[in-house]
């Protein structure tokens, strides 16, 4: 799978003069130089740094024969000792009901080595551990912290310009433009910490797909919700298709042209959406607080 390098580029400082506060000098110039000197690159090298924990080193070369599956002994996932279509039978969405003990039904890549997911789980991470495994010597939970603080700056920034008693058109012309670097930064520290998954969701036949992906025609994985405890007459349920890497559009494109192909998706029908997992463990969804778009792609882009 092709990696595109992270960006590190420092954040630009704010395009604002002093004179545009009217607040406290002292917070505005910390703000200020907070946000320009935020870098996702040495965001993550301070972190590793200071908690004095060794980077995990992957090594593929000795399992490049073997198949992976970071779900074993997860009972709500395929194992590789079952064939898929006794997979789909042990599982079947329709009436699996959703409980605490089946939050989603996984199938994984068993081409593509990750990390076991129970290596994931953590008290910061609850409510979202079941996001698709993670690579070895990711930084997860650092991205996480890095993102969420990222973010308490654009938050920062936004209560700074309502204090300072500025127009509403200033105010939204300038929150355009923060909240435009805010989620690039928040996608470059994701890159650099290896957190480069995201999904697109879909909702058709689970059973195409899950056969698709143990063939490693797809991404790395996929997951379907069960059947909800309230009564639900839908035979459809949301699946969700995980990717590499974000940023590798070309493979973001290889997958959607793969789920046109099997009529999974009409390429002039229902609107797709792509959305990175780090958005997710950060809260970015729709309607968030931020203002940010919960998605970096569609599947009317261009890859």
């Amino acid at each position: 799978m092709a990696s595109v390098p992270c960006c590190a580029d420092t954040f630009d400082a704010m395009d604002l003069d002093d004179s545009d506060f009217y607040g406290d000098e002292d917070t505005t110039e910390s703000l200020q130089r907070r946000v320009a000197e935020f870098n996702p690159s040495d965001w993550l090298r301070n972190q590793n740094a200071s908690r004095a924990r060794p980077p995990q080193q992957a090594n593929f070369a000795g399992e490049a024969s073997q198949f992976h599956n970071p779900y074993a002994g997860v009972p709500y996932a395929w194992q590789l000792t079952e064939k898929v279509d006794d997979f789909l039978a042990r599982l079947p969405p329709l009436t699996t009901e959703q409980s605490e003990q089946v939050p989603w039904i996984f199938i994984c890549n068993p081409y593509i080595p990750r990390a076991d997911k129970r290596q994931s789980d953590s008290e910061l991470l609850k409510g979202n551990q079941d996001e698709a495994p993670v690579e070895e010597g990711s930084k997860l939970e650092w991205v996480v912290q890095g993102g969420i603080e990222r973010l308490q700056m654009l938050q920062d920034v936004h209560r700074m310009l309502q204090e300072a008693g500025k127009s509403p058109s200033f105010i939204q012309r300038e929150m355009n433009k923060q909240r435009k670097k805010a989620g690039l930064d928040v996608l470059h520290l994701a890159h650099a910490g290896k957190v480069r998954t995201g999904k697109v969701k879909v909702n058709e036949t689970w059973a195409i797909l899950a056969h698709a992906t143990a063939n490693n025609e797809l991404g790395i994985a996929a997951k379907v919700a069960p059947r909800p405890q309230s009564d639900d007459p839908r035979r459809d349920r949301l699946i969700c298709v995980y990717t590499a890497d974000f940023h590798d559009k070309a493979d973001v494109g290889r997958v959607l042209q793969r789920l046109r192909e099997l009529r999974l998706v009409e390429s002039k029908g229902r609107v797709l959406y792509y959305k990175p997992d780090i958005y997710t463990y950060v809260g970015i969804a729709h309607g968030n607080p931020w203002g940010l778009a919960a998605s970096i792609y569609s599947s009317r882009d261009v890859f």
